[in-house]
């Protein structure tokens, strides 16, 4: 049996490849690409069907962070002409979610920039988050705010936050080639209060950054590990304006064979195509949708996605569905654990309950925003990841919706 029935088999039943069998997928050539693409689809019908979950950033504080993630265009130092304001108000917030929800957004997910809350800044998204149920009861919410103290998490979550997104990012290995002001203990440290606390943990990567093969199979399977209920995969944008400007390291083949081997490794868990999907992907976003089960409808913190309307087009066009309000996005056997972990408060990996396997660590940061670095990983230069152009005309930064008079794009 070759790599790509093996694979599918194991997805199939929700077994996990080994890292052999994951760093195989992302030397397949693009003769193969066409048959990972098909073999990762069988595994998410299996468990997803044809459903795609569409989530709503609301960038509630945007840019004046302290934090010196090098992936981030709102961190110390950050030359991008992003926009920066203060806390938005619960009803300029509300209204913003409001436009995702009725482009058919069934997650709203507030970020603000910084390191982490203070407890006046859990009242301000305990305000907003009010404001939103109020209009949608039945809207899940995800918080993303940085680093969480004791007892935050619990405080969010009786609030009614379904989920709190913290990324790992990139590898243990690497992580402090990326950040310097926290530590990669620290990222994990959060993930474990927001599931100790029984909201569920959304966890990701960022890819592009410079890193191999081997550091994304690391982190992949350290977000496993961790029991990462969602797993955002972001592709590095490399804005105007910062040190990460010309890291193109990514082709649409290479962010393929990306999602195709988080697939691999997370069969039974929600995928989703976040920031840098309309960047590097471009026309082959279609084909993602066979991979991921999830994207971010409209645009991003800090940059722009393509249309509303356009991103459901593509996912009418594909052969998919929007995942109603109604229906359950992990299946039922995860979906089983997670609710279980919210009765008890009981955080739950593959570790046991409350901890984390020793090796598996964590990274993180909020949700998709650009890139930026003071000192970033080296390049590790895979055959395919260099382009022979740099398509900055792709990188838009964002002006309208959350922060400005203009409408939201939903």
């Amino acid at each position: 049996m070759d790599l790509l029935d093996t694979l599918t088999a194991k997805g199939l039943r929700g077994d996990v490849p080994t890292r052999e069998e994951a760093l195989a997928v992302l030397a397949t050539t693009d003769d193969e690409l066409l048959d990972v693409v098909a073999a990762a689809g069988k595994v998410r019908r299996r468990w997803f069907g044809r459903r795609v979950k569409l989530n709503y950033l609301v960038n509630l504080k945007s840019g004046l962070c302290p934090e010196d993630c090098s992936y981030c265009s709102q961190r110390l130092g950050s030359k991008a002409e992003i926009l920066k304001y203060t806390w938005l108000k619960p009803e300029q917030a509300a209204d913003a979610a409001r436009a995702g929800v009725a482009g058919g957004a069934k997650r709203v997910c507030l970020v603000a920039s910084g390191r982490g809350p203070t407890d006046r800044d859990i009242d301000r998204v305990t305000d907003t988050m009010a404001a939103i149920k109020d209009a949608d009861p039945a809207v899940e919410i995800c918080v993303c705010l940085g680093l969480l103290s004791d007892n935050q998490a619990e405080r969010l979550k009786a609030a009614g936050a379904d989920a709190y997104n913290h990324n790992l990012n990139t590898s243990e290995n690497t992580y402090g080639q990326i950040t310097k002001t926290h530590t990669y203990a620290d990222r994990v440290d959060t993930v474990q209060k927001a599931h100790g606390a029984g909201l569920s943990a959304c966890s990701g990567l960022i890819a592009g950054m410079g890193e191999s093969d081997e550091d994304l199979v690391d982190v992949v399977f350290a977000l496993r590990e961790l029991g990462s209920d969602s797993v955002p995969v972001n592709f590095l944008i490399p804005f105007e304006g910062t040190p990460l400007a010309k890291e193109w390291n990514l082709t649409p083949q290479r962010c393929l064979r990306i999602l195709a081997m988080v697939r691999f490794v997370n069969p039974d868990t929600e995928v989703r195509i976040a920031g840098g999907r309309e960047v590097h992907l471009r026309s082959m976003q279609p084909l993602g949708l066979h991979i991921a089960n999830s994207i971010f409808l409209g645009d991003y913190l800090t940059s722009e996605g393509q249309a509303g309307q356009t991103d459901l087009d593509m996912i009418k066009d594909a052969g998919f569905e929007v995942e109603g309000a109604g229906e359950a996005t992990l299946p039922r056997h995860r979906a089983d654990v997670a609710e279980a972990v919210a009765a008890s408060g009981c955080g739950t990996t593959a570790g046991g309950c409350g901890t984390a396997a020793p090796s598996c660590g964590s990274g993180g940061g909020c949700g998709p925003c650009g890139g930026h670095a003071e000192h970033a990983a080296a390049p590790a230069t895979p055959a395919e990841a260099t382009n022979d152009e740099l398509r900055d005309d792709l990188v838009k930064v964002r002006r309208r919706g959350a922060g400005t008079e203009l409408a939201p794009n939903a």
